[in-house]
């Protein structure tokens, strides 16, 4: 029994696989492509079970080619000649894409060299639900390139596309639509001037001189606001976060002025750009999504909006948060979620160009390293293209200051290094980040960017999984300990955490080639809160202990060098009430319960003292890994469970000549020899401030159970 694989690497050359090559017969072989049957030229043996053909005729791609062997028909795959020079010398194009639109005309692009033909279809209503025939066009074609220009103003026009592709007819939506209407379902035609709020072209953009003076706080529209105990009038919309001086019944402030009081310097936003509308219904939201399912990548998610039906309405809302928020001087960073979309067929991508937005394994199959049902290939040119096109829309028209990538691992190399480069060639000071996790997608390790291959893209920062887990233990194992739940023996892996895993010890090397690589977390949306995290691994520990576990967690978090990350509600023990993933539980699950900071408010003002100090001190804040080396040193002989460093010599250009911060993970007191010399102590077990609250002069410090202490000299 044959089997048999093949794939186009070449429009004259196609690789053909067999398990029994010795008795493979050439004279058997067919080649066809669409109706038309290729003429082999000559072929080679390329390896002990390969063929290489060389087809005389031009392989037609808007056609599907098949080999076909002893009543064995297999198709040709296309995925390999996409990655050729030879297809992107033929069909890659460099503009811009999309609808144009001026008050006279609009011209539509549309990229796909697969398509037989194109129309362009326009509607009055963005709803299809409503009944309409729709004004029908025929497109052209140049290497792939479909346009039309339609000389007149369709200002308020809906549009899609019909494509035809390999005989089969579909209705796209414009993959570079700015604009859609009711649950993205058809692209709008808006004028965009007209949804900026009023000054938005003079928005200012707080600065960061490095990414070390970030301190990033995870947030999702929905959950800042929609509890009832918020006291916000425009709950879970965008528009929350514009409402000031708010606060709960108990008196604690709320949402944005809780974020402003806190002190962290950038939010990061959860999904906030279009997604399918199976997770939610624009027309009637009550059900609950996070959004990690794009739909339309360039428009903002139309269940944050007070008036969905509206293409301008939500574009507006969220241009007048983010210009709020940097009236604040608050950045905002937006989780973007590139790697994979809603439904693996249904989706325009696929419809306008089957086989080449998605990363294919060698049997055609859609690979699955995102557990999504599909991955996208960011290494085809055009693919890169989008996502590159992508962030610098939101940065330029929305005031984006940076991207945190989901699942980045998915992508390549090159394209995380072009994303920077083109922001770096436009003086665009843009934070980037994501998931480096290794997962099984059709990409060669070597390509990934993973935090395996974090020193080839230096300027790319990852989330640090080893901080987490060694803080908290285990993600995947609830019972699992960490270094202040009570595991042994992590001293030396909360030392590497401590320089940013930029510097090997005894036990742990170096994975980051600088600390501005290292996103420090503890806990973010997924899976479970810290707070029911030690709820679970430690269910026999008083209430006291698990407050003070979650003080040292956040203040490890923020005194390590790197890049400090805190998920909403981590400064006051937020719980989801032992649910791991929680992104389709209802707001009572999801939201920030005020009261709870009410409870708790000890924890967050600990928190917000940590904050503060970080800010002021940049001692935290060191850029690099040499300097980390000249002024970081660790304290010899500590006690078990214990860790305790200096910052030297004004580190960073710090007012304090030293700053001494011990660990002690231990639930009991321990005592540390120290240099002999006049240290004010900043924080204990209780308070953190940047005011001294102690006067010590010894050689001896001794530290309370279950926190951290910290102290400087002069």
């Amino acid at each position: 029994m044959y089997t048999i694989t093949a794939k186009v690497i070449g429009f004259h050359k196609i690789l053909i696989s067999t398990n029994n090559l010795k008795n493979f017969n050439m004279n058997k072989l067919i080649i066809k492509n669409g109706a038309n049957t290729l003429h082999i030229n000559n072929y080679t043996t390329t390896t002990e079970n390969s063929i290489l053909v060389f087809i005389k005729e031009e392989i037609n791609i808007k056609y599907y080619s098949f080999v076909i062997y002893d009543c064995i028909k297999i198709k040709a795959l296309y995925k390999d000649l996409f990655l050729t020079s030879e297809f992107n010398d033929k069909f890659y194009y460099d503009g811009k894409l999309g609808l144009i639109y001026t008050k006279k005309t609009s011209t539509f692009k549309l990229w796909s060299p697969a398509a037989s033909s194109v129309d362009l279809l326009l509607y009055k209503n963005g709803d299809p639900t409503i009944t309409e025939p729709p004004l029908k066009f025929k497109m052209t074609e140049k290497n792939g390139l479909w346009t039309i220009t339609i000389n007149k103003n369709l200002k308020n026009y809906f549009y899609t596309y019909k494509v035809t592709t390999y005989n089969y007819n579909q209705e796209a939506i414009d993959p570079y639509a700015t604009a859609v209407g009711i649950n993205g379902l058809r692209a709008a035609i808006i004028d965009l001037k007209e949804t900026n709020p009023h000054n938005f072209k003079n928005d200012y953009t707080p600065k960061t001189k490095h990414n070390t003076d970030a301190i990033i706080y995870e947030l999702n529209i929905r959950d800042i606001s929609m509890h009832e105990s918020s006291g916000v009038i425009q709950k879970g919309k965008f528009l929350a976060l514009t409402e000031d001086n708010t606060s709960s019944k108990k008196n604690v402030l709320t949402c944005l002025s809780h974020i402003k009081d806190l002190g962290v310097t950038h939010v990061q936003l959860m999904p906030c750009f279009d997604f399918s509308s199976i997770s939610i219904d624009e027309k009637n939201a009550k059900d609950y999504n996070w959004g990690y399912d794009p739909e339309n990548y360039n428009v903002p998610e139309g269940s944050f909006s007070l008036n969905p039906y509206d293409p301008k309405c939500r574009i507006l809302e969220i241009k007048k948060m983010i210009q709020h928020l940097h009236s604040e001087n608050i950045c905002v960073n937006m989780d973007v979620v590139y790697n994979h979309i809603f439904h693996k067929t249904q989706n325009n991508f696929e419809k306008i160009f089957p086989g080449y937005y998605f990363r294919l394994d060698n049997f055609g199959d859609f690979s699955n390293g995102s557990g999504c049902g599909n991955d996208t290939a960011s290494e085809h040119k055009m693919m890169r293209k989008f996502i590159l096109d992508s962030v610098l829309y939101w940065a330029e028209e929305y005031h984006i200051d940076g991207f945190r990538f989901d699942l980045m691992g998915i992508h390549d190399v090159n394209t995380m290094n072009s994303i920077y480069d083109t922001f770096k060639n436009l003086n665009k000071n843009i934070m980037l980040y994501g998931e480096g996790w290794n997962l099984n997608t059709a990409l060669d390790d070597s390509l990934r960017a993973t935090q395996k291959n974090a020193k080839e893209m230096p300027n790319i920062s990852f989330f640090n999984d080893i901080i987490r887990d060694t803080i908290k233990g285990n993600v995947f194992s609830k019972l699992d300990k960490g270094f202040v739940s009570g595991k042994q023996n992590l001293e030396n892996k909360i030392k590497s955490c401590i320089t940013g895993c930029t510097i090997s010890n005894a036990t742990c090397n170096s994975i980051y080639v600088s600390p501005e690589q290292s996103i420090n977390y503890v806990s973010c949306h997924d899976n479970h809160t810290l707070w029911d995290k030690f709820e679970l691994s430690n269910n026999t520990d008083t209430l006291e202990d698990k407050k003070n576990m979650v003080k040292l967690s956040n203040a490890i978090v923020l005194t390590s060098q790197g890049i400090p990350f805190l998920h909403s509600g981590v400064e006051f023990c937020r719980t989801k009430y032992c649910i791991e993933n929680s992104f389709k539980s209802p707001d009572i699950i999801n939201s920030l319960d005020y009261d709870r900071k009410f409870e708790f408010l000890d924890v967050y003002e600990y928190c917000k003292g940590l904050i503060k100090i970080r800010k002021k001190h940049p001692a935290f804040r060191m850029y690099s890994t040499e300097d980390i080396k000249l002024h970081l040193n660790f304290i010899q002989n500590t006690p078990k469970n214990t860790v305790a460093f200096l910052l030297k010599d004004n580190a960073n250009g710090d007012s304090w000549e030293n700053i001494l911060v011990i660990y002690n993970a231990n639930r009991y007191s321990v005592t540390l020899e120290v240099p002999n010399i006049t240290w004010y102590k900043v924080v204990n077990k209780y308070h953190a401030n940047t005011k001294p609250i102690e006067t010590v002069t010894s050689d001896k410090i001794e530290v309370e159970s279950l926190c951290m202490n910290m102290f400087y000299s002069t």
